[in-house]
This record gives C-alpha cells, sequence and structure tokens, in this order.
C-alpha cells in the first residue's frame, strides 16, 4: 500500500510538473487588455506551429517605418478558418485589431485582420464574434 502511494503521489507531481509550464505559454500576460487598431504593410507572414507570426510594417507618429512582430494562433486553426498562404501575402496592405505587449516594444497579440480584400478573421483561434467598427 505504501509503495502504490509513492507511486501514485509521483504521478501527481510529475502532472503537475508538466502542465504548469504548458499553462503558463499559453497565458497571454504579456499582453495588455485592450486593443489597439495598426494598419500596414506585411512583411512576412510565417503559418508554422504552435504560433503563426505575422511582420507588420506599420508608420510610426513621425511617419518612420517600424516592423511589429504579430503573435497568432497556429497554422491548422488558421486554415480551419480558411487562412492559406495566399491569404495573406507580403506587400499586402492590411488592418489588424490586437493586444499590444505590455513593456512598450512593437509586438502584439493578433485578435482580428482584415485581408486585402477586405474579409476580416480572428486571428487568436477562439472564434471570436467579429468587430463591426472594424
Amino acid at each position: 500500500m505504501r509503495f502504490e502511494l509513492g507511486v501514485v503521489s509521483l504521478a501527481a507531481i510529475c502532472a503537475v510538473a508538466f502542465v504548469l509550464p504548458v499553462w503558463s505559454h499559453h497565458s497571454h500576460g504579456n499582453y495588455v487588455d485592450t486593443f489597439t487598431d495598426l494598419e500596414g504593410v506585411v512583411k512576412e507572414v510565417h503559418l508554422v506551429v504552435p504560433h503563426s507570426w505575422v511582420y507588420l510594417e506599420v508608420k510610426d507618429a513621425k511617419g518612420e517605418p517600424q516592423v511589429w512582430a504579430l503573435e497568432a494562433t497556429g497554422r491548422a486553426q488558421l486554415q480551419n478558418i480558411g487562412v492559406t498562404r495566399d491569404y495573406v501575402k507580403p506587400g499586402d496592405t492590411v488592418k489588424v485589431r490586437c493586444h499590444p505587449l505590455r513593456d512598450g516594444t512593437n509586438g502584439c497579440l493578433l485578435g482580428f485582420l482584415k485581408a486585402k480584400d477586405g474579409t476580416v478573421k480572428d486571428w487568436d483561434g477562439n472564434n471570436a464574434k467579429l468587430p463591426t467598427d472594424f
């Protein structure tokens, strides 16, 4: 009985040790809670796993170009909503609504992206209701 209790305890400790890093990895704690809208030219698109990335060149207040790194959900979830390699390409002008990084650097957790063709999709993967004011 004592041996079985030790094995069960060890299994529980291992399970917690593996779950906590995954849970914290999927935290949105690095990003502010409010949305920011940006418009710019797509420089790169990486539809990969576990997170996809869009690099967007945005003009700052002085008109200088700044590259923003936009983190999105993984490739499979994006494909499920119709995002393909041809949906957004380098050179396209797009509008995004995202949660900026708390540290003020040029990065966002991508929520919505309005593509060149005018369609809007939720790139965060949670199938949120599309905004009507976007």
